[in-house]
């Protein structure tokens, strides 16, 4: 049996979600940069769309998810938040290309993780203040929360696409299951 080849359209089609959470991801900071006033102390500059479900505020993030590293010196920041996930991105690539038993929703949904993951990359190669972090949501008081972390689109398509891709993983697994008799259930 002949090998598959490396680029074919199936493996090239879902590049293009990842260069659309880029486009989307950076224009939006660059709104946001240019519009809304870093937040300071006060709440001057917020934006409220929907009351106080959904803001758009301007902060910036030096760490990864909810600040965490925040405390970390500079120069182990930049090796744990840029070298290391650009080097975990380049395996993601190589692995997505050679794999060949992806199925077409996995092949979307780490299009739009990797599209999110350097979109945030971008931010923490180019922007000596950090990532830019824009959407702030209402959460309700749960877990001790008003408001869920501020995110961005990156963020976003990062959680999505990696619920899919879990849910597509679990699908996957349970069709393999039950063409097998069932011994994977």
């Amino acid at each position: 049996m002949p090998e598959e080849k490396i680029f074919t359209s199936k493996k090239m089609w879902p590049l293009s979600l990842c260069a659309l959470v880029i486009l989307i991801d950076q224009i939006t900071k660059a709104l946001v940069v240019k519009y809304i006033p870093l937040l300071g102390s006060s709440l001057d500059g917020v934006v409220q769309i929907c009351g106080k479900y959904l803001w758009f505020i301007h902060v910036r993030n030096k760490a990864v998810a909810f600040s965490m590293g925040s405390s970390l010196p500079t120069s182990m920041r930049a090796i744990l938040f840029a070298a290391i996930p650009l080097i975990i991105i380049a395996v993601v690539f190589v692995i997505y290309f050679k794999n060949n038993e992806f199925s077409s929703m996995q092949r979307w949904a780490i299009c739009g993780i990797l599209g999110g993951g350097i979109g945030n990359l971008i931010d923490r190669f180019f922007r000596p203040d950090g990532v830019v972090d824009f959407i702030s949501c209402y959460f309700w008081n749960l877990f001790g929360l008003e408001r869920w972390p501020t995110f961005n689109i990156a963020d976003s398509a990062v959680v999505v696409c990696g619920i899919l891709f879990i849910i597509s993983l679990r699908y996957v697994y349970l069709r393999k299951g039950k063409a097998s008799g069932g011994k994977n259930e």
